[in-house]
């Protein structure tokens, strides 16, 4: 049987994401703030809340991500940007998937293949930010991109059929994206769930410290 944590899974992707695995038969454990205590900011916390799960685990994938860190909306001009806001946002969207993978290691097989995936998102590529702006989250999911690429190296070497990447979902119909879509395409977390996981299951080691869209395509750093 095939087995997978998915970290945020009372929000709308994870959640979204944890049916389609169990109807597939994979046994899913689900894990968020909410339900389970898992606090990314906090290591102790990920690392007792990961430490109760024995099993290895086929998937890991972080659905975690805050646009308004404590409350701090995007900024659109230079003297929007605070030390609060991009400390907040490192804080969930960088390190605290970074201190998942740390902790989830022991639950990496080594003899199968796996997937560990982070939500990313485009605003995170640097060779595509033309419009500027959205500091804090920007620069928080480049420094995602970047922890995830230079952990897939290291896990090469001790997991070398492991595949750990980031993921762009797209703009999905969530909380964390209603007063910021705009004039955007959405599209609904069970559409996004199921190119994820399209996605996911077409993955190969030689992908591995990538950063990929909904749709399998490569996205620039």
């Amino acid at each position: 049987m095939q087995t997978a944590v998915i970290i945020g899974a009372s929000g709308g992707i994870g959640g979204a994401l944890a049916g389609p695995l169990e109807a597939r038969g994979t046994a899913v454990t689900r894990l968020s703030r909410r339900v389970d205590g898992l606090d990314l900011t906090d290591e102790a916390s990920v690392e007792r809340v990961l430490g109760r799960l024995s099993a290895p685990q086929d998937l890991i994938l972080v659905a975690t991500g805050v646009l308004a860190a404590d409350g701090h909306p995007p900024e659109k001009a230079l003297r929007q940007v605070t030390a609060q806001a991009l400390t907040a946002s490192y804080a969930v969207n960088a390190i605290g998937p970074m201190l998942v993978l740390k902790h989830a290691l022991r639950l990496i097989p080594r003899d199968r293949p796996s997937v560990f995936a982070a939500l990313s998102a485009r605003v995170g590529s640097i060779g595509d930010n033309r419009l500027g702006g959205w500091h804090s989250y920007r620069a928080s999911k480049a420094a995602l991109n970047q922890l995830i690429h230079g952990a897939a190296i290291e896990l090469a070497r001790s997991h070398p059929q492991a595949c750990a990447v980031c993921l762009h979902p797209g703009t999905v119909e969530t909380p964390l994206t209603r007063d910021f879509a705009g004039d955007h395409p959405t599209v609904t977390p069970e559409v996004a769930a199921e190119q994820l996981l399209r996605v996911i299951d077409g993955l190969t080691p030689a992908q591995s410290g990538g950063f990929f869209d909904w749709a399998g395509r490569d996205i620039p750093w």
